[in-house]
């Protein structure tokens, strides 16, 4: 999945670059000697060269940031739901995919077993409260 749509845009990518490239091309052969402007064919080429250059550092770069992991840690925490491993008193441990987080109930206490959910980030801790009914994963 992930490989083909690097296909997709570097596809996009070229087909975009020779578009820019052609318009390039017709605005120095058609457009700028209409307000009497005549460069020479090497200042087209640089300009040219210039552009390519650009289009490929821009794909790298988006590429590079599409590719980042989102960091793991409280702020990507919020609207996470899982459960309470022991009571919340009001504070507590909470399990969330697997994985222990320390957590402050906003609502007072919360039995253990109990959904949760995630509403923000209290120091190191999780805010968290309790999940209206709904199954927890």
């Amino acid at each position: 999945m992930m490989k083909s749509l690097i296909m997709t845009r570097l596809l996009l990518a070229i087909v975009s670059m020779a578009l820019e490239q052609a318009a390039i091309w017709v605005i120095w052969r058609f457009l700028l000697p209409e307000f009497d402007i005549n460069l020479h064919v090497g200042v087209l080429i640089g300009v040219m060269v210039a552009w390519g250059i650009f289009g490929m550092w821009l794909f790298i770069f988006t590429s590079r940031a599409l590719n980042k992991q989102v960091p793991a840690g409280l702020p990507s925490m919020v609207g996470t739901v899982g459960k309470a491993d022991g009571a919340l008193t009001p504070e507590g441990m909470v399990k969330i995919r697997g994985e222990l987080w320390g957590a402050v109930s906003e609502e007072g206490n919360i039995a253990a077993g109990e959904g949760i959910l995630v509403i923000g980030e209290n120091g190191l801790k999780l805010l968290v409260r309790k999940r209206d009914g709904s199954p927890t994963h």
